[in-house]
């Protein structure tokens, strides 16, 4: 059953890894990291805006993974490190020299995968505050991946074998929403039994 189907994949989930999308320029790229960490079990995304924008995904690419994924939006790249911080994480930055390879990150207990936008790559307060980076080896004369097809990459050598983590409440929660949006008219629903 759905029900069923929604337990299973939602006893995956991973609060154990999650993405840092730093200035994310292309509502495509930001769509399909989304998708890769929802695909992967990742529960959580850290986003820092640009300065200008506030950050959104093209529903298409996403093809509504952003309604099972939590995108936490930070004002500023040093709220994020804060945040990633106090909660345990290990900043792992992307970069083509880094020392880690894709296969390591299994081994990293609570990773903050930082990637850089399309245009500049990782700022440079997120660069400085990682702990380490990790690369994509290339044996082509290509010099990078696309940012999404390195964050698919590298999420799923960080989630093979890796457990189901989320906490009970958290689990609960996602269940709960999966319930809410599977229910046509929902909203209209629940405000009709509210005491008057």
């Amino acid at each position: 059953s759905r029900q069923e189907r929604m337990q299973e994949v939602i006893a995956q989930r991973l609060a154990s890894v999650t993405v840092v999308m730093d200035e994310p320029h292309d509502p495509h790229n930001g769509a399909a990291i989304v998708r890769s960490a929802e695909a992967f079990g990742v529960q959580q995304i850290h986003v820092v805006p640009q300065a200008e924008d506030s950050f959104f995904v093209s529903t298409g690419v996403a093809r509504g993974t952003e309604r099972w994924v939590d995108v936490i939006v930070h004002a500023s790249p040093l709220e994020s490190i804060e945040s990633l911080r106090e909660a345990g994480f290990t900043l792992v930055a992307t970069h083509p020299e880094g020392e880690l390879l894709p296969e390591d990150l299994v081994n990293i207990p609570k990773l903050a995968l930082v990637l850089g936008n399309e245009h500049e790559g990782i700022g440079e307060v997120l660069m400085r505050a990682a702990d380490r980076s990790v690369r994509v080896p290339m044996r082509g004369f290509v010099e990078s991946l696309n940012v999404s097809v390195s964050a698919a990459v590298l999420l799923a050598a960080a989630t093979r074998d890796r457990p189901g983590d989320l906490p009970a409440d958290d689990q609960r929660r996602l269940y709960a929403r999966g319930l809410f949006r599977s229910v046509h008219r929902a909203g209209e629903i629940l405000a009709n039994l509210q005491p008057r």
